[in-house]
């Protein structure tokens, strides 16, 4: 690998850029160990990585197929997510009550969207490359934008997946609480979009990874899959990369937007531990909670490792440094760093919680870093008031 990696190097900048990024998308795959996991998700990875359906410019159609679960008898079958639906009734808002008059610029550094140092652009300096102090507001602006972008293209997957979930959910107290999510995730991706297009003015495409994973869930038969990949995986890790930038913006108008979006995510994510904790410690079989358990830790990899904000470095220094250089300063950047620290501190917890964290694959976590996570707190443990506030260091939650 490392001499293939050395006669990149030699060759023409953009060229070395495809061949690395074919050389990454075969890496991605490579990393799914489990035949199962890959043969679910090569589909997906196929029109995501390589067709780039994501950036095509028209709207994408992805197959799909669900049992629709009626029961005709209207049970009251779940009190916890009766609980959770009165709890959402109460907590509809409007996103025209927000701010919005709110003056929003990108550019002044005394109310910074982003710290300066959430990316170490010294490094860029290594490479030839630096930055005026106008070109570094520029710059933050534009990874604000690519952020909340792939906030705003997440929940238009969370709509889409809350609206299948809500037929297929076996649960009916669980489909009357479905019905308040896919009013929040319309509310999300509407609030998100109006800041994009009104006060950033700035929208990114979708990130060849994020679609990869909604393509794998909208086009999965399976309800529990799809609750196990948007209410745990993508609703939990968005849930801390929320919190996480509530806490480091200053930016009044999308801290209080980020503020009842948190309020939201916090049922969506308790909901799934509900849901999922009872169908996989009861109703599946060993091997069906096997293949849940191998799927999780791949898509972790996946959204762990592989949100590199290409599109930012398109835009930025595509012919200026090299794609693979650019990918190393994004590992090491320091805003994104915590990002991820955040994001699996509340993803971790869930899993343990619904039985998808066993001894069997502990070691897989271990190996990565993850398992430091362990002992935290699960959604159904945490209020929204604490999501708000910082989160515990790994070890004081052991």
């Amino acid at each position: 690998m490392v001499e293939l990696q050395r006669l990149v190097g030699l060759l023409p900048p953009r060229v070395r850029d495809q061949v690395d990024s074919y050389l990454e998308t075969l890496e991605v795959m490579a990393e799914m160990k489990d035949p199962r996991v890959r043969s679910a998700l090569l589909p997906s990875g196929v029109r995501g990585l390589l067709l780039r359906r994501g950036k095509q410019g028209v709207p994408t159609r992805i197959p799909s197929s669900h049992e629709a679960h009626f029961d005709w008898t209207y049970p009251s079958d779940q009190p916890a997510m009766a609980e959770l639906y009165r709890r959402a009734k109460q907590g509809q808002w409007d996103g025209e009550s927000l701010p919005w008059a709110t003056s929003v610029d990108p550019l002044n550094p005394e109310v910074p969207i982003l710290p300066e140092d959430f990316v170490n652009l010294r490094r860029l300096e290594d490479e030839g490359v630096r930055l005026d102090a106008k070109e570094k507001q520029a710059f933050l602006y534009s990874m604000t934008s690519w952020l909340l972008s792939q906030f705003l293209h997440g929940e238009q997957g969370a709509l889409f997946a809350a609206a299948q979930v809500t037929e297929a959910v076996q649960f009916f107290d669980g489909k009357l609480y479905g019905a308040t999510q896919v009013m929040d995730e319309g509310r999300h991706v509407e609030v998100f979009h109006r800041y994009l297009d009104q006060k950033l003015e700035k929208l990114y495409q979708i990130n060849d990874n994020l679609f990869v994973i909604i393509d794998a869930l909208m086009s999965d038969g399976r309800w529990d899959m799809k609750f196990l990949g948007m209410q745990i995986m993508v609703e939990g890790l968005a849930l801390g990369a929320f919190g996480m930038l509530y806490r480091q913006t200053h930016e009044p108008l999308l801290k209080e937007l980020l503020k009842r979006v948190i309020q939201d995510e916090a049922r969506h994510v308790h909901y799934g531990v509900l849901a999922l904790r009872e169908q996989y410690t009861k109703e599946l079989t060993e091997r069906e909670r096997q293949e849940r358990e191998d799927w999780a830790f791949e898509v972790a990899l996946l959204m762990r490792n592989r949100f590199m904000a290409y599109e930012v470095f398109e835009e930025w220094f595509e012919g200026r440094i090299s794609r693979a250089r650019w990918r190393e300063l994004v590992l090491e950047a320091p805003g994104l760093h915590q990002f991820r620290q955040v994001m699996f501190s509340r993803l971790v917890p869930n899993l343990r919680e619904i039985g998808l964290l066993t001894p069997r694959v502990m070691p897989r976590y271990e190996a990565v870093g993850l398992m430091k996570y362990f002992h935290g707190a699960a959604a159904d443990q945490l209020t929204a008031e604490q999501l708000l506030g910082d989160p515990a260091p790994p070890s004081a939650a052991a």
